[in-house]
């Protein structure tokens, strides 16, 4: 199948335990777009936070915040925010247990305490500036998705029919937020519509819990080597490890450098 478009996660997958794009997954994706073949981000970072990465890769589509906001060519062409009575009910629920909230809009985003140690070092584990503090951001503008600070023994609390979202771990003290049935697959979706393209037509590598639902819903999933174990039997294709080369030696593996 001569893949149309490649939609890449970021960490761990485009940046390496350096948190740096390799010479040779930069070079892979020239070659790339030379041959024809769309090359696109697909990540649960906010718009601002990607950026940098999409600006040296000179990539101008995007799945954002696990598919809750995507850009096709530089314009929006799909969002879901979530709801704010939704949001409000979960606030009060992890205030009650003093768990630490950030709301991410699409311009900026904010955490309702001041401060924390552990959004602080989560901002800092993605070599990003932790947030500013705002106590009430959520009412002010659209929320695409929201960080959610409790351990794993913790989060049953949440998976209530109170709190209709979706939650994915990427963090050992945070939890994205989503909107229900929120995925990377559902942005990719958009992003297909958007090209006149059919899943088959796709190939996606990612290496997190955040990737099971991209790996499965396009043509070819390709799993990085340094995948989380859960995310490889959701891949059709393992490749290597990021600090291996792994975006360039899976893409000769397709057969499409």
């Amino acid at each position: 199948m001569p893949y149309k478009i490649v939609f890449f996660d970021i960490d761990g997958t485009l940046l390496n335990t350096a948190h740096k794009i390799p010479d040779d997954a930069k070079a892979a994706i020239r070659e790339l777009r030379a041959n024809g073949v769309l090359v696109a981000i697909a990540t649960g970072r906010a718009p601002y936070h990607l950026k940098p990465i999409a600006d040296e890769l000179e990539i101008d589509t995007y799945v954002s915040f696990n598919g809750s906001y995507v850009v096709a060519q530089g314009k929006r062409i799909h969002h879901t925010p979530l709801p704010a009575e939704t949001l409000a009910r979960l606030e009060a629920a992890a205030s009650a247990n003093r768990h630490p909230m950030v709301f991410l809009g699409p311009e900026e985003c904010y955490a309702n305490q001041a401060d924390h140690p552990e959004v602080i070092d989560s901002f800092h584990y993605l070599r990003l500036s932790p947030p500013a503090h705002h106590p009430r951001y959520w009412e002010n503008a659209p929320i695409y998705q929201a960080f959610l600070y409790c351990k794993e023994q913790e989060e049953k609390t949440y998976m209530t029919d109170a709190h209709p979202v979706s939650y994915v771990r990427w963090h050992q003290n945070v939890l994205d937020v989503l909107p229900p049935s929120g995925s990377k697959a559902r942005g990719i979706e958009a992003v297909l519509r958007h090209y006149g393209l059919t899943p088959a037509e796709a190939a996606a590598f990612g290496d997190g819990l955040n990737d099971k639902e991209m790996l499965s819903f396009v043509g070819m999933g390709i799993a990085m080597g340094n995948a989380h174990e859960e995310l490889k039997p959701h891949a059709r294709q393992i490749t290597r490890h990021v600090d291996d080369g792994g975006i360039a030696y899976g893409l000769r593996e397709l057969g499409i450098l």
